[in-house]
């Protein structure tokens, strides 16, 4: 057993330094050092008081890029090396599991959000959680988990080569989703309320198209202009926003598809006539699996997946308690990264 030191969210707004114990790792896990710790959506809710299955206090931390410290068990990972974390603790019992659906198991717990995360030095894992990486640096390795998101939520959609895609909101589950998008559909449009993100998406990730959601503008309009008078055959919302979530049902084509990505804290209601017409197929996308995170480890170090533009903000371990909260204040944040 070792003591170290740990960041933990007390309550909202508040961050709190302590000396924490850290085990032996058990049969069938590795120690892990963090050195990249990715912050996500759901580290900013959290710190707002808003993120749902949520208490305090509670180590933030599942988007982690790490290096092998030892290992307790049979594996082909060797200390030095370094990994990304699949922070998804499920029961490999669980019905679910054993479908296969190991991101939605019954009894799920989520690293950092479930229970204590990566914001201290080491940690214990499952071995089988670790995802090695032969080329990709830290960096890519703290922002595998949320670009797993966006490939998971385009698997889930069955995307075809003649659908007109739209997504909407270009956060960074939304630029997730949109990485795995390229050269999938017939025409891709990206919608936001910010004029910079949709900047973005046009020079840095090649989007076809982007319109500005104004709140008092018809956003199916200027689709119809953009897909050439119709509207899109699979909508992703990557925005958790319920107005957003709201809008995709009239927003999608007849026969459409609809993928929530994000996670929106309360009921989402549609009009069952609207959706009956349409026969709308709607889904809901949750984490993702383990073959999915060596999907985007290969897509990283190949270079189908450019995430150098991205890191917007960097925060030092010892500065969390500070900074954070200016750090995800900035409206010129698109991604941070804490190093460790």
């Amino acid at each position: 057993m070792i003591s170290q030191p740990e960041i933990l969210l007390a309550e909202p707004g508040r961050f709190e330094r302590r000396i924490g114990t850290l085990p032996d790792p058990a049969p069938g896990e590795a120690r892990i050092r963090i050195r990249r710790i990715g912050v996500c959506g759901t580290d900013i809710h959290a710190f707002h008081g808003r993120q749902p299955f949520f208490e305090y206090p509670r180590i933030l931390g599942h988007e982690l890029g790490a290096e092998v410290v030892a290992v307790h068990g049979d594996s082909d990972l060797s200390p030095g090396e370094i990994v990304a974390v699949e922070p998804y603790l499920n029961d490999p019992t669980s019905p679910a599991s054993m479908r296969g659906k190991t991101n939605c198991c019954e009894s799920l717990r989520v690293l950092g959000v479930h229970c204590d995360g990566g914001m201290r030095p080491e940690l214990n894992l499952p071995i089988h959680k670790l995802h090695r990486a032969a080329s990709a640096s830290l960096d890519q390795l703290a922002l595998v988990e949320m670009l797993c998101i966006g490939q998971h939520a385009v698997n889930r959609s069955l995307v075809t080569r003649d659908d007109l895609v739209l997504v909407l909101g270009a956060g960074p589950i939304g630029l997730g989703v949109i990485s795995f998008l390229k050269g999938r559909g017939k025409r891709l449009v990206v919608a936001d309320l910010s004029e910079a993100r949709l900047g973005f998406c046009r020079e840095v990730m090649g989007v076809d198209e982007t319109l500005v959601a104004k709140p008092d503008e018809d956003l199916g309009a200027g689709l119809r202009k953009a897909l050439g008078g119709g509207l899109p055959d699979l909508v992703f919302d990557a925005t958790g926003s319920r107005a957003s979530m709201l809008s995709t049902f009239d927003l999608a084509a007849h026969g459409g598809r609809i993928v929530f990505v994000g996670l929106f804290q309360g009921e989402v209601t549609f009009n069952d006539p609207n959706f009956h017409r349409r026969e709308l197929t709607v889904m809901s996308s949750r984490n993702a699996t383990s073959p999915e995170f060596a999907q985007v480890i290969a897509a990283m170090e190949s270079g189908a997946v450019d995430t150098s533009p991205w890191i917007t903000h960097r925060i030092a371990f010892d500065e969390v308690p500070g900074r954070f909260g200016e750090v995800i204040a900035d409206p010129a944040l698109r991604k941070a990264v804490i190093e460790v």
